[in-house]
């Protein structure tokens, strides 16, 4: 068996190992002609999958890199190959990674050449950047191909970090310390990144072998380009890293932190339960402590936790709706290793503990074994959404799930969860897996168990399957997914919008990648079927759309759907058109507009009326202006209106949003949210509530790390509301004039770190 093509080190070794010297180079990091990474043909594959570290004395400065002779000592690599657009062809502007480490830290250090001014580099808040140029490094610490860090930071030095996990959504709410710098230049633009070994979890060996990719961005013309080559031929982003060897005798060391903080808020409401204006306040301290234990075991603990949320919820369109709307979570506790608690059907939705008192988290990687735990009381369990539980002062939530990683890629998993409310409980059990069928196929299933018992000693069992075949391609995708939910079904700390139905996905796109402006053009067919446990039809959608990508992130979607839903025991064909455009041509401004016409059922008539068949359209609209590198204003508006076949108006809702940050520097900033809606209805064919409202909320922040900061804030709602009468009753007036929450609060945290 050949051993991989090492990466060789700056300096005289670097010509014992085949590698052009750095003397060589033109300015700015140019090698002289005939040994440039670009003179590669595109079909050739890169030989290099392995970096080889080494330490050095002092920590490498940004300043270092900005001449024609780096500073010695750093494994250097400029073999960058595109995933997009093209598979495996070299960067189009050439990019130099150089890689070191010392006792504390592993220093990446990108050299990226470009037009300045083409460049797009925001200073923005932290993790913002997805619009900019940028860098990238994804560490796979424990080398199970599975899991892996991301640190990114665009050419200002701006951070976004999270954890990819093979099977999942990415991960964008870990945080994590660690320091980037970043200056643009003549030729471009330089990154230095800095990445403390005590905010890495990693096995407890002498020396260490890590999963690694190095990836650069070029946004105008969707570039993403990486070190080593991970292609889309391939189903998987983590297994296809290279390696980074040469770490020794390193460790996070003594790894414990603790978050202080204290919060005050004050406020004044209106009462709609007994109706009066009330005054509130609220004064509240507490902490969080984390503890690793021998390198991968991390503890966490947290007494009356910090879940004051400092970010609003975006707006979405619910007011017919059939099902339940999903809500990210945003408080800290819970978003840090979420991935742990994932399991293909979401059996752990940790919004639904409404007011946690105090908790434990334990989660913990050693070898292809995964654990993670978490023990929480819940103050406020009459808040719990459809636990159909009598109330009770407190709830206890208990959540475990263990994994093992079996072959290269595969893995099998078990997750346990117990709900306990005074004499009430829940207690769901499953068992999942993840197989690698092959190189672009993969086969992903869970099996559930549920059980519940009431206040009253009455008790109920129920069952789930799922399953999904998925294929991943550079120009075939397709996936099939069977979910059974058995009608006495209960996991309320999940989010499974529906039981008592079979439902059976496929979806078939088919995509080609010519050369030239246009970068990816195909169909997508999609089908969905939903039967009940009778085997009766309630819904069918058949859905066909085109789409077509340019460069500049440029792309334009046609679709349509036929669709069938049994709502009430009524039957309804419907169907839409959706028309889509989407665009980031231009570094100042970001936009997409969608348009959607059809028809769609009236869910919500008035009491004591049937649900009815009407025309719907619905408009969306997102402006994103970057003026100015320090200036960003969001615009967001949603559209959504519901017309009799009579031609009369069923309802119309309107939602606007404006949203401006000013950043005075990487930690310091203002942000500015002003918020409408409407809903207007004709009462003979909705029952929806004619609402008007709207509100304002100003927040400064000073966010030094993830875990220091400061926040000043302001919010002000108004509704049209009023009261009258003795006792006072509420009515509906024509205008948002009343206010009725006003809200000062600040918040200030600090982080130790021992």
């Amino acid at each position: 068996m050949s051993r991989p093509t090492i990466i060789g080190i700056v300096g005289p070794s670097a010509l014992l190992l085949g590698l052009t010297p750095l003397s060589a180079q033109a300015p700015g990091g140019n090698r002289a002609s005939g040994t440039t990474a670009a003179a590669t043909p595109a079909a050739a594959t890169p030989a290099a999958t392995s970096i080889i570290v080494q330490r050095v004395p002092e920590p490498p400065r940004l300043d270092d890199f900005l001449g024609e002779r780096p500073a010695p000592g750093a494994a250097v690599t400029s073999d960058f190959r595109q995933r997009e657009p093209g598979d495996g062809v070299p960067v189009s502007a050439p990019t130099t990674a150089y890689l070191s480490y010392d006792d504390a830290n592993l220093y990446v250090v990108f050299v990226c050449q470009d037009d300045p001014a083409k460049i797009r580099a925001g200073l923005t808040r932290r993790e913002e950047i997805t619009v900019d140029d940028g860098v990238a490094l994804y560490l796979d610490t424990f080398h199970d191909r599975k899991r892996a860090y991301l640190f990114q930071a665009n050419p200002n030095g701006v951070q976004l970090d999270g954890i990819v996990t093979e099977g999942q959504d990415d991960d964008y709410s870990f945080d994590a310390v660690w320091d980037s710098d970043g200056r643009l230049t003549p030729n471009g633009y330089v990154v230095r990144i800095a990445i403390p070994f005590r905010s890495l979890r990693f096995p407890s060996t002498p020396t260490q072998t890590w999963g690694i990719a190095l990836v650069r961005y070029i946004r105008r013309t969707n570039e993403e380009a990486s070190w080593p080559l991970v292609t889309k031929r391939l189903a998987g982003f983590v297994p296809q890293f290279g390696t980074l060897e040469g770490l020794r005798e390193i460790s996070p060391g003594r790894n414990l932190q603790a978050i202080p903080y204290g919060a005050y808020t004050g406020a004044r409401f209106l009462d709609t339960e007994q109706p009066a204006f009330r005054q509130a306040s609220d004064r509240r301290v507490g902490i969080d402590v984390k503890a690793v234990v021998k390198d991968a075991l991390t503890l966490d603990g947290t007494v009356n936790p910090d879940f004051s949320q400092v970010e609003s919820d975006e707006p979405q369109v619910t007011i017919n709706e059939r099902f339940e709307v999903f809500y990210p979570e945003k408080r800290p506790f819970f978003i840090e290793n979420a991935g742990y608690f994932q399991t293909p059907v979401n059996l752990f939705f940790s919004r639904r503990v409404s007011d946690p008192g105090a908790g434990l988290r334990l989660t913990s990687k050693a070898g292809r074994w995964a654990v993670g735990a978490i023990g929480i009381n819940d103050r406020a369990p009459e808040e719990f959404v459809g636990s159909g539980l009598a109330r009770e002062p407190r709830a206890g939530v208990g959540v475990v799930r263990v994994e093992r990683g079996i072959g290269r890629e595969s893995a099998i998993g078990l997750f346990v969860s117990d709900r306990q409310l005074g004499a009430a409980a829940n207690r769901v059990a499953s068992a999942d897996a993840r197989l690698a069928l092959s190189k672009t196929w993969i086969f992903t299933s869970q099996l559930i168990s549920t059980h519940s018992r009431d206040s009253g000693d009455v008790a109920a069992s129920g069952a789930g399957l799922f399953a999904e075949l998925l294929r991943d391609g550079r120009n075939l995708d397709y996936s099939a997914t069977y979910t059974d939910v058995g009608s006495t079904f209960d996991a309320p700390l999940g989010y499974v919008p529906r039981i008592g139905v079979r439902e059976v996905e496929q979806q078939l796109e088919i995509v080609k990648r010519p050369d030239g402006p246009v970068v990816k053009i195909g169909p997508t067919f999609t089908t969905a079927f939903t039967w009940d446990r009778g085997g009766a039809l309630l819904d069918r959608s058949l859905k066909a759309s085109w789409e077509v990508k340019l460069v500049g992130e440029t792309k334009f979607q046609l679709a349509y759907e036929s669709a069938f839903e049994l709502f009430k025991d009524i039957p309804f064909d419907i169907y839409a058109t959706k028309l889509a455009f989407e665009s980031q041509w231009l570094k100042w401004l970001a936009w997409a507009a969608t348009w959607k016409q059809g028809t769609d059922v009236n869910h919500k008539p008035p009491s004591g009326a049937d649900p009815f068949r009407a025309n719907a359209g619905e408009a969306e609209l997102l402006l994103t202006f970057r003026p100015s590198a320090r200036l960003r204003w969001d615009h967001t508006y949603l559209y959504s209106r519901l017309t009799a076949l009579t031609g009369a108006r069923v309802f119309t809702e309107g939602i606007v949003r404006e949203k401006v940050n000013y950043q005075f520097s990487r930690a310091l900033s203002l942000r500015v949210i002003v918020d409408y809606s409407t809903v207007d209805r004709d009462s003979t064919l909705s029952r929806v509530d004619p609402e008007r409202h709207w509100a304002v909320d100003l927040l400064l922040t000073c966010l030094v790390n993830p875990g220091t900061a400061a926040y000043v804030g302001y919010r002000d709602g108004y509704e049209n509301l009023a009261m009258q009468g003795n006792p006072p009753t509420l009515y509906r007036t024509g205008a948002p004039t009343v206010s009725v929450g006003r809200q000062v609060f600040v918040k200030l945290s600090y982080l130790f770190r021992f």
